[in-house]
């Protein structure tokens, strides 16, 4: 699968916080989310493994009872099964992969 950069077909799953399925295979699904300043992303759990990188903005990502300020450039990951929320301190950018495939994800 390949996909050419495309502003459109974004979802509005949380209030502030965009998402656009990128590519998808049998195994993965990548993510780009936009989020815009003060959204926030409620806990919440499924079985997926959740690896990000934080493009650009600031975002308090808590996994678990940790708090992670991430800015550009940092990444984690999130195993599977773990509680996990965000507040969006500026208007972000995030890269999600996805394993396996989340389906409610898939165009």
């Amino acid at each position: 699968m390949f996909a050419n950069h495309d502003e459109t077909g974004y979802s509005e799953p949380v209030e502030g916080i965009e998402m656009k399925t990128l590519v998808y295979g049998d195994k993965t699904l990548l993510v780009r989310f936009k989020m815009t300043k003060g959204a926030l992303l409620p806990a919440h759990t499924h079985p997926h493994e959740q690896i990000g990188y934080l493009v650009s903005g600031c975002i308090n990502l808590y996994i678990g009872s940790k708090c992670h300020n991430a800015v550009p450039g940092d990444s984690w990951c999130i195993e599977s099964g773990a509680e996990h929320r965000a507040e969006v301190l500026e208007d972000s950018v995030a890269i999600e992969v996805f394993s396996p495939v989340r389906e409610e994800y898939l165009p």
